[in-house]
């Protein structure tokens, strides 16, 4: 994903965000029959008070450099969220955002912060949604997946995820809205060129989910999860930047005091208790197998 194709990937942003839009949403009254149900272009350029060849040249990507003036009305006729508006300037500008390295290095205090709750599931996870390092709930949480290397491979590759997550398409279309929200300005990593090509090739519902470029933040979504063994969970997902890492997030999954869900995941800890050894060790670093780390 080159910044050269900057213009191609604003286009098919703009393009994929039009036939999303409703005339009702976007205030728009009668119109006539449509094909789809989705604004047409001519009214997209009406309502940013741009011309309709103008409009047209950014889909196709011909047109590079809209103002700001220009993004902001079209944030407002798609009414885009803050983060999507984000990602636009984002596609718009990619040479205004600096190109993020790798982040594989988890610190000992972090991995030895995660380790220290054993009633709340955490991860670190890089901005590829990559596991590098989990407690031992989060372990015992996930415990029927095979491969836990990335949250993105286990909810569209895995057969057990339609089983795990009973709202499939809801958490499916957050994890992709969320891929798009934090890679969105570095497009150019070519690891995300090689995940999203791996998903694409494997999964006829990423391609689709991907297609729609929804781009929103998942913190404090509540997540609803069936495991097999303890049963229905409802757990709310925070997500924290950790400062000075160039990328990573530690992602918490929070359950309501005196909730079922806290009593059940208190069952889940003790039927995987670790050693002591194991628990002053703390979190273990990314790995594959039956746990996500050794």
């Amino acid at each position: 994903m080159d910044t050269r194709d900057s213009g191609k990937l604003l286009g098919e942003f703009l393009r994929a965000r039009r036939e999303v839009t409703t005339p009702a949403q976007a205030g728009l009254v009668g119109g006539g029959p449509r094909r789809t149900p989705g604004l047409r272009r001519e009214e997209v350029a009406m309502m940013a008070h741009v011309s309709t060849d103008y409009y047209i040249r950014l889909e196709q990507g011909r047109e590079r450099h809209p103002s700001e003036r220009v993004l902001g009305a079209l944030a407002r006729v798609f009414g885009l969220t803050p983060e999507a508006t984000a990602h636009m300037h984002a596609l718009a500008h990619p040479m205004l955002q600096p190109r993020r390295s790798p982040a594989r290095r988890v610190s000992p205090s972090l991995r030895t912060l995660i380790g220290s709750w054993p009633g709340t599931p955490a991860l670190i996870c890089d901005d590829l949604m990559n596991v590098l390092a989990a407690n031992s709930l989060a372990d015992a949480l996930y415990g029927g997946f095979e491969d836990r290397d990335n949250l993105l491979r286990m909810i569209f590759l895995d057969p057990v995820a339609r089983e795990f997550y009973p709202e499939w398409e809801t958490s499916a279309r957050s994890k992709v809205a969320h891929l798009r929200l934090i890679t969105g300005s570095h497009l150019d990593d070519p690891r995300l060129a090689e995940l999203v090509g791996e998903l694409s090739v494997k999964s006829p519902e990423f391609r689709r989910l991907w297609a729609r470029h929804d781009v929103s933040n998942k913190v404090g979504e509540v997540k609803r999860m069936r495991h097999r063994e303890i049963g229905e969970l409802e757990l709310t997902c925070e997500i924290f930047s950790v400062n000075g890492s160039d990328g990573l997030q530690l992602i918490t999954l929070l359950a309501q005091p005196g909730s079922p869900t806290e009593e059940r995941l208190k069952l889940l800890g003790s039927l995987a208790a670790p050693s002591a050894a194991e628990t002053l060790s703390a979190a273990r670093p990314l790995g594959r197998g039956p746990r996500f780390s050794r």
